[in-house]
């Protein structure tokens, strides 16, 4: 088994293709070792001590260093332990765990129902244009909310903390947004 690496906007985050499908469905952040206990193949990455966030997208995972770790250093161990899982055929994630939950928008406050419309088109945009983007990338972005002309987006995997992930949210997916749905005023990292 192959697993090719490619380097991603993020210097501290690279993304590993396994040449197969890591998730059937939608994707799944675990930015600290607490939340990574619902896959061995999570846990195992973050018990290196190296590791400070992993992300399962589609076909690809991507692995955030712990600062001051370089990825000389890094990027085997993550290869040996990717290899691991996949020749074993593991699981993904632990039997018995939540790993099949999607965790729906949730937005931290009310969205006038009156907007419903605008929301609708700002959910097609990002599905359509701007996921598959950011997914190349080796991340993902969610949709947190939409009030008063303000949209409300988080970005995950390779595109959080990303020092470029600020001039992609304002130069890029607001000018894309603001270009069909002019009601949007802003977009907003969360």
């Amino acid at each position: 088994m192959l697993i090719h690496t490619e380097a991603t906007p993020n210097p501290a985050t690279r993304k590993f293709l396994p040449g197969q499908t890591v998730m059937e469905a939608g994707s799944r952040d675990f930015p600290d070792a607490a939340s990574a206990e619902a896959s061995p193949l999570a846990a195992a990455l973050f018990t290196s001590g190296m590791v400070e966030g992993v992300f399962y997208g589609r076909d690809f995972i991507s692995v955030t260093a712990a600062e001051a770790v370089s990825w000389s250093e890094l990027e085997p161990l993550v290869l040996e332990t990717l290899l691991d899982h996949f020749v074993s055929g593991t699981p993904l994630f632990a039997p018995g765990t939540a790993a099949g939950i999607q965790i729906s928008d949730d937005p931290a406050f009310d969205e006038d129902p009156a907007d419903a419309d605008i929301i609708d088109q700002i959910k097609d945009l990002i599905e359509t244009r701007v996921r598959p983007a950011v997914a190349q990338d080796g991340g993902d972005i969610v949709y947190r909310g939409y009030k008063d002309g303000r949209l409300f987006l988080a970005m995950q995997g390779a595109c959080s903390g990303c020092p470029s992930s600020t001039v992609t949210l304002k130069n890029g997916i607001e000018s894309l947004i603001r270009h069909y749905v002019p009601e949007v005023e802003s977009v907003e990292a969360v």
